[in-house]
């Protein structure tokens, strides 16, 4: 079923030209919330709609992820998770328009802010300007994604009512004519409707572009903010694009929140203001695989695998406070009874996992592509694999002889964390900026290896250009540079996962060597339920359950526990695969909570 709207005809969809939105010539306001199809399982789109519409919101916003679309240069995908139209045709089915953020540059603290990294293989590549090498690479990937949201268009009998030109530039602003070349990149493509930008506070002066509506993103109204833009756009509606719901979490800090109170109290001051609002996230879910990003100030951090936001919908779909409170809010801004609440699904825990299978990285690596020789290290994105794309994510081993002992020095060329092995035995690690390493004194020829962890691109700021990963220059042993590399990419994909079940695994108790790959199998008794899966006493690593790449783990927290979805395990025997660095205890434990660690107020 279509969103209501009277029978009016589609031939004015919705305007900004007064200082209030009309959609189809009638009042308008946008009770949007984000909800990103690429952060959820396919089989739960439905539910987390359906709860977005009965929470009495009525626009979804979504990004568009080009690194997922188009992994490889001219190699696009939008099969699954990754089905953009069958996403938006449901919006419309449960009765959501939809305002569209198609990018190129999304933020949304993914790898690269959601640009592919083989762009980088171009060394004098400029992102988000009209450098050429870009400019080229966005009008191809448009070439293929917007003729598919086209006719999901308002005005052509759709539910798409705006889309978002590029996002937040102002607060990257290098090239006046690159917010002209994306939105001609868009409407000579066919794209019809309401175009916006959005930025914070800060970027609203740099951000904009002419014919677009400008809109901002905040958790706390700032009156200068409003002034300016009642000053540069008098007369016209004010829409917050993203009203902050809670915050993202990286490694080695705490859980964020924002208390249910205080976030409703500012929605309720947007809406009293006759403003239009959208709750970034209303769902936030999860970064699976290796999708997350990382903070550049003030240090390095890199992205924990819980999307859950603080949003009023958690990670796994269950209803908050904050849901509840702005449900009793948004239900004042309509005549009709809301929907009821759909049902929450139900969690269970399972017997752990004896991970009774194990293989070293080393007798994994057979089964890894042919390695790669080079004279001097080469960084994660130059290497020759992936059809010339170079290698996105995951780890890169690195692999040269020594004949002595002495001080390594890493020049802060390892991105962005490496254990160091001689003879396979670990001599310690190289943090982002941990720049010596004592290697112990040996007879004869050893080899030195470096495992590196790509552990997320920055996904905003001004050093986007700069976020090559592996060894991303020279390393030197006793101020001698190392030389004469064999490179092999481990970027554990999923055909790489495969060919590990006709591995050499060892049986336990045989001692387990680290890094390594462990098995086991977890059974479900009947229809499979969501689940958390714990790994107490193992300290960092990726899961696989059934071939899929559940995330990073990682002991330092703040998160304890990654989410399953029920719909991808099977009623019987599923397999479980860990990836560990460094120490296990050998259970991996399914559990009926989450825990997104120790909090702090945002």
């Amino acid at each position: 079923m279509q969103p209501r709207v009277r029978r009016v005809s589609r031939s004015e969809g919705l305007s900004a030209n007064s200082s209030l939105f009309t959609l189809a010539g009638e009042e308008f306001r946008v009770l949007g919330g984000s909800v990103h199809y690429f952060r959820v399982p396919r089989a739960y789109w439905k539910d987390r709609l359906l709860k977005m519409k009965a929470c009495g919101l009525n626009t979804l916003t979504t990004y568009v992820p080009w690194n997922l679309h188009e992994p490889e240069k001219g190699l696009f995908t939008f099969q699954r998770e990754l089905d953009i139209e069958a996403f938006i045709n449901l919006a419309a089915e449960v009765g959501l328009w939809v305002i569209l953020r198609p990018g190129p540059y999304i933020c949304s603290e993914m790898d690269l802010g959601g640009l592919p990294s083989w762009l980088l293989r171009d060394e004098n590549m400029k992102l988000r300007t009209t450098y050429p090498g870009f400019t080229e690479a966005v009008s191809n990937f448009f070439d293929k994604l917007i003729p598919k949201v086209v006719p999901l268009q308002f005005k052509k009998g759709g539910p798409i009512i705006a889309v978002q030109v590029e996002n937040e530039y102002g607060s990257y602003a290098k090239d006046r004519d690159y917010m002209p070349f994306i939105k001609e990149a868009l409407q000579s493509r066919g794209i019809d409707e309401l175009l916006l930008t959005s930025d914070n506070y800060d970027g609203l002066k740099y951000g904009g572009v002419d014919g677009a509506l400008r809109t901002v993103n905040m958790q706390k109204l700032k009156p200068e903010g409003l002034k300016y833009l009642d000053a540069v756009q008098p007369h016209r509606p004010k829409l917050v694009m993203e009203y902050w719901a809670g915050w993202f979490d990286s490694w080695g800090d705490l859980h964020h929140v924002f208390a249910a109170e205080d976030m409703v109290a500012m929605v309720r001051k947007i809406l009293k203001r006759g403003m239009s609002v959208n709750l970034y996230m209303f769902h936030g879910g999860t970064n699976f695989g290796f999708m997350s990003g990382a903070l550049a100030e003030p240090t390095y951090k890199a992205l924990a695998t819980s999307y859950d936001y603080d949003a009023p919908l958690t990670e796994a779909g269950d209803y908050t406070p904050k849901y509840h409170l702005l449900r009793d809010l948004f239900s004042r801004y309509h005549t009709e009874k809301l929907p009821e609440m759909p049902p929450l699904r139900w969690k269970e825990s399972y017997e752990a996992a004896i991970m009774y299978q194990h293989l070293s990285l080393w007798d994994a690596l057979q089964f890894t592509g042919e390695p790669f020789k080079s004279a001097r290290p080469v960084n994660m994105e130059n290497l020759p694999v992936n059809n010339g794309n170079g290698q996105s994510s995951g780890y890169t081993l690195y692999e040269t002889t020594i004949t002595s002992g002495g001080l390594l020095r890493s020049g802060n060329n390892v991105r962005d964390r490496a254990l160091v092995f001689v003879d396979r035995r670990y001599i310690g690690i190289f943090k982002y900026k941990s720049l010596e390493l004592a290697v112990p004194d040996g007879k004869g020829k050893r080899t030195l290896s470096f495992l590196v962890e790509n552990c997320g691109r920055v996904h905003y700021g001004k050093s986007l250009d700069n976020q090559h990963k592996g060894l991303v220059g020279d390393v030197v042993l006793n101020n001698i540079p190392l030389r004469d590399f064999t490179i092999y990419s481990l970027e554990m994909k999923p055909s790489f996962i495969e060919r590990l079940y006709s591995a050499p695994w060892k049986f336990h108790p045989a001692p387990r060597a680290f890094p390594g790959f462990f098995q086991g199998r977890l059974f479900v008794d009947g229809y499979p339920s969501d689940v958390f899966v714990k790994l107490p006493g193992w300290n960092k690593g990726v899961v696989f359950i059934n071939g899929q790449n559940l995330g990073r783990y990682w002991a330092i927290g703040p998160q304890q526990a990654l989410y399953l979805p029920g719909p991808w395990l099977n009623s019987g025997i599923n397999q479980v695969i860990v990836f560990e660095e460094q120490e296990s205890d050998g259970k991996v434990h399914f559990e009926d909570s989450p825990d997104l660690g120790m909090t702090v107020d945002v």
